[in-house]
């Protein structure tokens, strides 16, 4: 478009007509270019990305046979299964061949009380030491929960108490308030149902 602008000579209008639309092209070739660099930084990223997963390796794995189990191996591995510490509970569901319930458990910050459950299936006489790591500590048998959701206690690191009643008990492990320094670390319990 070319206009004349009263004010200005005809070659001053002819150099306003070729500057303004100079100026036009450079905005358009930016605009341009810009559009132009965001497209190929698009595609030189999803490039980037797709390229750096990882692929998968889609390997069968072999199945071996099965290990041949001793009479030893089995009394081992029952025994890693089923007498151990999960969270602040230890199920005693493991006799070894001495006729004695024992695991290893842990008192820390957050579970500052462990508790033991087992099954009493015979009425007499019930025996349990703690042994910790270290040799001694403030540790103890707080107190023996019965079926019945009696108790009794505390107790010190050793129990000897009478069972009267069949059925599930609950036995709450942990350190005593009226002592200082409470016990954080490993031990190990032991426990001894003999029968009248």
């Amino acid at each position: 478009m070319f206009y004349k602008s009263p004010d200005l000579d005809p070659a001053k209008s002819q150099c306003y007509y070729i500057t303004k639309h100079v100026h036009k092209t450079t905005k358009f070739d930016l605009f341009t270019k810009n559009i132009i660099m965001k497209n190929s930084l698009m595609l030189l990223l999803s490039i980037f990305f797709f390229s750096c997963q990882q692929k998968e390796n889609h390997t069968t794995p072999v199945q071996s046979p099965d290990p041949i189990l001793t009479k030893e191996n089995k009394v081992e591995i029952k025994q890693k299964e089923e007498n151990k510490q999960i969270g602040d509970t230890i199920l005693m569901n493991f006799k070894n061949e001495k006729g004695l319930f024992i695991a290893e458990g842990s008192l820390d910050s957050i579970h500052s009380k462990v508790y033991l459950k087992f099954k009493n299936e015979n009425l007499g006489e019930l025996k349990g030491k703690i042994v910790p790591t270290t040799g001694k500590g403030n540790i103890r048998f707080n107190q023996i929960i019965f079926p019945d959701k009696s108790s009794d206690g505390p107790f010190g690191t050793d129990l000897n108490i009478d069972l009267k009643q069949k059925g599930n008990h609950i036995i709450v492990i942990g350190h005593s308030l009226m002592a200082d320094e409470p016990y954080f670390g490993k031990f190990t319990v032991e426990l001894e149902n003999k029968t009248e």
